[in-house]
């Protein structure tokens, strides 16, 4: 028995499931493999954006890595800078995806914490902020004024709702390329001929 014995059903089985099995070929030579890449490149993007202010002062994060436990923070400010910055343009080409996203995908996850454990607050305004807000102020434009009528309660829960959803979406993005790879269009497959 071959390897295309044993495989053919497979493939059969898995063209005839499309409800169009004309696209079998669309779906599994293009559609497939450019979502995947584009959503790699998502993920790398983002987090070589967010990276730029980090690797532009990589120490600038010391006391908060610190706050957080991570000791000391000399060493762990400018990693965590050089893993999202670094580590979003190597998942973004696909260049040792794996092992990348699974450390940038760690990082993600006690960012994730972090936003349930510190929670933005209940309100930006004092109960004595409020009654100035109402009085006019010309500090404040009508927007402001309308975001801050409750307090900034409703802004704040927008922003922490926000926050934790933006932090479990790249979370799992992470920590799907880490499971699965970074897939046929990748510098991995390209340049290294396989995957890490």
């Amino acid at each position: 028995m071959t390897i295309d014995t044993v495989h053919i059903p497979a493939v059969a089985a898995v063209k005839n499931s499309y409800f169009l099995p004309f696209l079998a070929g669309f779906y599994e030579k293009f559609a497939q493999p450019f979502a995947w890449t584009a959503f790699r490149v998502a993920i790398g993007g983002v987090l070589m954006i967010e990276g730029v202010p980090k690797i532009m002062a990589p120490m600038a994060q010391i006391g908060f890595v610190e706050n957080l436990g991570f000791y000391p923070g000399w060493l762990w400010s400018p990693m965590l800078a050089a893993l999202q910055f670094f580590g979003g343009f190597m998942i973004a080409i696909g260049l040792f995806t794996r092992p990348v996203a699974l450390a940038n995908g760690v990082m993600l996850a006690i960012t994730l914490w972090f936003h349930f454990a510190f929670p933005y607050g209940h309100a930006l305004l004092t109960d004595a902020g409020i009654e100035a807000l109402k009085a006019g102020s010309e500090f404040f434009t009508p927007e402001g004024i309308k975001r801050l009528g409750d307090g900034g309660a409703k802004f704040l829960g927008q922003t922490q709702t926000k926050a934790e959803l933006a932090s479990l979406f790249w979370t799992g993005g992470a920590f799907l390329y880490a499971a699965f790879g970074a897939g046929a269009w990748s510098a991995d497959k390209l340049i290294v001929k396989r995957e890490f």
